[in-house]
């Protein structure tokens, strides 16, 4: 019981928020280095420097992007993900349009009724739908 009486309430609530603030910072951090990384619109150099600049003065290398670069970061996350949702939609619609096993099985009965495959290769097929 004495370790709670030498670390009253107050000081939970200041480390909670130092601890918060802390976890928020290299949130900032890893998305403005992440952000950079991933532009096409810089080359090496300009990329190098602005990561030099945000570990040799981090307060003002982070500041100064997200004040100059806000704009285009916003651009650059909405087109990635439109890009996914677009990749995302087209995978649907091919699964969609493909029809799954029983599709597939309508197909091989209908090669099965012409003659093009035997009833052996029909079971095959339709095993190999199933599974």
């Amino acid at each position: 019981m004495l370790a709670a009486t030498d670390y009253p309430l107050l000081n939970i609530f200041w480390s909670m928020l130092l601890l918060f603030l802390w976890i928020a910072w290299f949130w900032i951090l890893i998305l403005i280095l992440s952000d950079v990384f991933r532009r096409h619109d810089i080359g090496g150099v300009a990329k190098a420097v602005w990561v030099v600049f945000l570990i040799v003065a981090p307060f003002l290398g982070v500041f100064i992007y997200l004040i100059t670069q806000s704009r285009g970061m916003t651009e650059r996350r909405m087109k990635a993900a439109q890009a996914m949702q677009q990749q995302f939609d087209a995978q649907v619609r091919s699964a969609a349009t493909t029809g799954g096993a029983t599709a597939e099985i309508e197909r091989a009965k209908q090669l099965l009724d012409s003659g093009a495959i035997s009833a052996q290769e029909y079971e095959q097929i339709k095993a190999k739908a199933l599974a």
